[in-house]
């Protein structure tokens, strides 16, 4: 039996459920354990409250003390640092890692009119919505996706901009207004993939996990986490990263894009390519380069 932790948020149980089912369907049998975090009980804004790694360490905590076998985490939410005793069993296919808009009367982002009123947790997507200049009015806002998609349909906010793979997780596709393209918004380091995270002497797991790894993925969430882990940014930090394997004249090429939001406001945006041999490099090249030119 392979116990699967999962923090209880509808989005949470999906994913978790899309992992253990495809555990179930390579012949394991799976229980999900339901896990509250800091992030789940504090409505405090995450950066006031320790970033996105809130909602990770609780389940961290239950794979040390082998109360579970597994965690499925938002990629984007996993803390970049390594922690030792733990491991990244696997990272399956990821799924389309744009932002979404979701407003009002079926509006898209250049329909709304100046002043409209923008909800978003989000710094990153802040920094890159302001600097598209269209006048828009940015709102902080906290809680799952019925309650920032709520807040459009009651008309408190004009529209709500969320990450497009947890309404497709959700089944929710249909809400949305418009799929932000990534030239406008990049997304968060590591955004639309999973990871399972296991502990790293467990040789079992690590075994029934393997098959759900996908390579291309892993190398791309690993370049962009590279980007960020060299920023030295926090998860709730304006960095946006999104990389891709290609299919260049010699073999699979990696790109990176990246995005640094600046003090002064603007967005510094700067691309690379590398080897998929190494993506960590390509990662800290970008890095370093954005930093360079800041």
């Amino acid at each position: 039996m392979i116990k699967l932790g999962t923090r209880r948020s509808a989005l949470a149980t999906a994913q978790a459920n899309h992992v253990a089912d495809a555990l179930r369907s390579l012949g394991h049998e799976v229980e999900l354990v339901p896990i509250v975090t800091t992030g789940d009980v504090n409505r405090a804004p995450l950066e006031q409250i320790g970033g996105t790694g809130v909602f990770v360490s609780a389940l961290r905590d239950a794979l040390m003390a082998r109360e579970i076998d597994i965690a499925v985490h938002s990629l984007k939410d996993l803390p970049t640092a390594p922690v030792e005793g733990l491991a990244l069993g696997a990272i399956p296919v990821r799924e389309d890692p744009r932002d979404v808009l979701v407003a009002r009367d079926g509006l898209t982002l250049g329909e709304l009119q100046t002043g409209a009123l923008v909800g978003t947790g989000s710094p990153r997507r802040q920094a890159q919505l302001e600097a598209l200049g269209l006048g828009l009015e940015l709102t902080g806002i906290r809680g799952n996706v019925d309650t920032r998609i709520g807040m459009v349909a009651d008309g408190k906010l004009d529209a709500v901009v969320l990450a497009r793979a947890g309404l497709a997780r959700l089944g929710r596709l249909a809400e949305v207004t418009e799929t932000l393209d990534p030239i406008q918004v990049l997304p968060a380091p590591g955004q639309g993939a999973l990871g399972i995270e296991c502990r790293s002497d467990d040789t079992d797991v690590l075994a029934a996990l393997a098959p759900l790894e996908d390579p291309a993925t892993r190398v791309a969430v690993t370049a962009e986490r590279q980007l960020l882990a060299t920023l030295e940014a926090g998860c709730t930090a304006p960095v946006g990263a999104l990389a891709e394997v290609v299919e260049g004249e010699d073999g699979p090429e990696l790109w990176l894009r990246g995005a640094l939001g600046q003090d002064g406001g603007g967005v510094r945006r700067l691309s690379a390519n590398g080897s998929v041999d190494d993506p960590a490099a390509v990662g800290r090249a970008l890095a370093h380069e954005l930093l360079e030119q800041t």
